[in-house]
């Protein structure tokens, strides 16, 4: 359900508060469901909204269909961050994970089927978690955020396995590299480490903001997003967007982009990157800067690719920020329309 409005609010107030929480909402978080038919997103009232992607995109739709189907109440604090397995959608926030069936989440009154928390040091600790990773061939889930530490949980026991230490500064960022059962952490500290799997050992640490082509001192250390493409790695946030070789740990290729930027992915020949500003950047390997493409929000934290093969009709790229609105690209070009809280 919504997040309630003072009950002793009058109706015209209350019509007030819901558009001045619109007008300041922030949405940290995307995910798509297993059938690619709908969208999650996360803001930072703790609500999740489920939008309806094939109705949206349907030659019939009208402007209900940018709606909400449903929006329901997930945490306390903000979603910080969401992913969807075969099954479930998981939700992250302050201190906690939890978990909801998709076939469930379209009904209205929907309740998590679980939630956990990671073994912190102290109960007092109530650190944010601000990125969750699915290993599908462990079948379990990464999860980190502001203690320092990447959690291992298995899926199938909901047991937290392990915890990775190395970060000395809360981490931002995770990802897979799929073909070696092993994971990339950013962090505020300046670092990407890069952690085995199977020993749980640190294996590679590249501290980005000692490399004086990436170092950008004004914008600060922090590494706040990264992906990984078999042997190549891009990172971005206070320094410089750059293209790693991480078996020889060198910088290829430094991207010209002065805003700090917050999400970036591997797509196609092309790397797709969002931070500080309205548009969605569309980069060649080599560091030129293809298309700008500009979309509603100021600033932009999260990009979704929705790739799901069961649903081609709604492939789409979505990307979302500092706003209630969701801007879906039907192709790379242009943004189509927004989805909106």
């Amino acid at each position: 359900m919504e997040r309630a409005v003072p009950l002793a609010l009058p109706l015209g107030q209350a019509e007030v508060f819901q558009a001045l929480q619109r007008l300041h909402m922030t949405i940290f978080s995307q995910s798509v469901s297993p059938c690619g038919k709908f969208l999650a997103a996360g803001n930072n009232y703790g609500q999740i909204a489920i939008f309806s992607l094939s109705a949206a995109l349907s030659s019939e739709a009208k402007e209900e269909s940018k709606k909400p189907v449903v929006t329901f109440q997930a945490h306390d604090g903000p979603v910080y961050s969401m992913v969807s397995t075969d099954r479930h959608l998981l939700s992250a926030g302050d201190g906690e994970v939890k978990a909801w069936l998709w076939v469930e989440v379209l009904k209205k009154g929907c309740k998590e089927l679980w939630h956990r928390q990671p073994p912190y040091r102290t109960s007092l600790e109530v650190p944010e978690i601000n990125a969750l990773l699915l290993v599908p061939k462990e079948n379990s889930l990464i999860l980190a955020g502001g203690d320092c530490q990447l959690h291992t949980m298995d899926l199938e026991t909901g047991t937290f396995t392990r915890a990775l230490r190395g970060h000395t500064d809360y981490i931002h960022c995770l990802a897979l590299r799929e073909r070696s059962p092993e994971v990339l952490s950013g962090g505020e500290d300046g670092a990407v480490r890069l952690w085995d799997l199977r020993t749980a050992k640190e294996v590679q640490t590249i501290e980005v903001y000692k490399h004086e082509e990436c170092s950008r001192p004004h914008n600060g250390r922090w590494i706040g997003c990264l992906a990984t493409d078999s042997d190549w790695m891009v990172c971005g946030g206070g320094p410089a967007l750059t293209l790693w070789h991480l078996r020889s740990s060198t910088p290829t290729t430094i991207f010209p982009m002065r805003a700090p930027q917050k999400h970036v992915t591997f797509y196609q020949d092309l790397i797709l990157s969002a931070g500080q500003g309205r548009c969605v950047n569309q980069w060649q390997l080599s560091g030129e800067l293809k298309a700008q493409v500009p979309g509603s929000s100021p600033g932009l934290l999260s990009l979704s690719l929705n790739q799901q093969p069961a649903a081609p009709e709604c492939k789409v790229l979505t990307a979302a920020g500092n706003s209630c609105r969701v801007d879906v690209f039907t192709n790379l070009g242009y943004r189509a329309f927004s989805l909106s809280f």
